[in-house]
């Protein structure tokens, strides 16, 4: 059994404007010493996800569920939830100033986490611990800037504090909530590469959430994509990076800069994510897809095991072919077949109506997706693009998806 199994996982919000469904149905897990990185856009539902799990959602309806270590997290009482949060579940906001009390020093406020959970342990004992997890983290003289107050920390330094503290009562999960977007890129390697050489010393499972994709190819094992509230994509790393399915997570990646001389220009997808009052019908990426056909519209796609890839956990909720994997001309071709047909099919069904459309999304009011590019799936552009380091037996680099 995994550490963490998240099932059918379901959050929504009452609000005078209507229902929020921020998360709706999501599931995934994670196992001792690995990380599983979370990505999407703004309102895709990654932190209102972790948060639930963590009891920080009052008022929300939620349902589902999350056995951490066997025991449903989404139906343990308050006191038990006090018991687990920092202790064994730990977490890293976004944004250390503000996560951290201004008017106490940041040494007290490590004290007070474990003295809350270790109420027996003497005054000194804590005091010594505190300190020398300020030390593990990189921060200089940790004895005298136990004694300083966090607006006297710079940020990257305030950042290794709320490190220090999750890590203070070392807890068998982490759940990182973007700690690096508001810090500089060399700070943020810093607290990456902390990261890493903590949570292998310490064997701790983390998520990691974010909308950087170059964040996630430098931390995580496996990798979970949503997109208004739902899955798109999940799989390893390295087959998510060079054999991606779904357009969404092919939009993220061609729009992710590149250190690569003589890289492409960015492309962005374009709009904006949905309301999740006012969810669109079908697949609800659909008002932002190239390669949108007239069941996108209308029927919702579940999360179906990719064709052709040795990763075994790849699943993708898309209407394109599944076998369609990849940046490369062949699966390009694939996807512009299936878009052309997808089409074809619902002219006869209209033209039998009378001309009228079947439904509100019919073929005929779908703008013509742009043709493909042909600088966009070389093998070229792939080995270009930062992809993620290291080897986890899965994927290999290549156009894929061929017929």
């Amino acid at each position: 059994m995994s550490l963490l199994e998240v099932t059918d996982l379901r959050v929504s919000f009452s609000t005078p404007d209507g229902v929020v469904r921020a998360v709706r149905g999501v599931s995934f897990a994670v196992d001792r010493g690995r990380t599983l990185g979370i990505v999407g856009e703004s309102g895709s539902g990654k932190s209102v996800s972790t948060q639930t799990l963590m009891g920080l959602t009052p008022g929300a309806k939620v349902s589902g569920q999350a056995l951490f270590e066997g025991a449903d997290l989404l139906t343990a009482g308050e006191r038990r939830m006090r018991q687990i949060r920092g202790a064994e579940i730990a977490m890293i906001f976004q944004d250390p100033l503000s996560s951290l009390h201004p008017l106490y020093k940041v040494g007290r406020q490590i004290e007070e986490m474990i003295r809350a959970h270790e109420p027996d342990t003497g005054r000194d004992a804590v005091r010594k611990r505190a300190v020398e997890m300020l030390g593990t983290v990189g921060i200089p003289q940790p004895a005298q800037r136990a004694e300083e107050y966090p607006h006297q920390f710079s940020g990257g330094m305030r950042q290794r504090a709320m490190i220090a503290m999750a890590l203070a009562l070392n807890p068998k999960l982490i759940i990182a909530d973007e700690p690096t977007t508001a810090l500089d890129a060399t700070v943020q390697a810093q607290i990456l590469d902390l990261m890493r050489r903590l949570q292998r010393e310490f064997d701790t499972a983390l998520i990691m959430i974010t909308h950087d994709l170059g964040v996630i190819a430098d931390m995580a094992d496996d990798v979970l994509v949503m997109y208004g509230g739902k899955a798109a994509e999940k799989a390893r790393r390295r087959p998510l990076y060079y054999r991606p399915h779904h357009p969404y997570t092919k939009g993220l990646l061609q729009s992710t800069p590149s250190a690569a001389a003589g890289a492409d220009r960015l492309r962005p997808i374009p709009g904006q994510p949905p309301s999740l009052i006012n969810i669109p019908t079908g697949c609800v990426f659909h008002p932002r897809c190239e390669y949108v056909m007239d069941r996108c519209v209308t029927d919702e796609p579940v999360l179906d095991p990719v064709t052709g890839d040795d990763d075994p956990t790849h699943v993708s909720a898309c209407w394109l072919p599944l076998e369609a994997l990849g940046l490369g001309e062949d699966a390009e071709r694939l996807r512009q077949r299936a878009v052309e047909e997808g089409r074809v099919r619902a002219r006869p069904a209209a033209a039998a109506n009378g001309g009228a459309p079947e439904s509100s999304g019919a073929v005929d009011a779908i703008a013509e997706p742009p043709g493909p590019d042909a600088d966009a799936g070389t093998d070229a552009d792939t080995a270009g693009r930062d992809g993620p380091p290291g080897e986890d037996g899965g994927g290999t680099r290549g156009d894929g998806g061929t017929a």
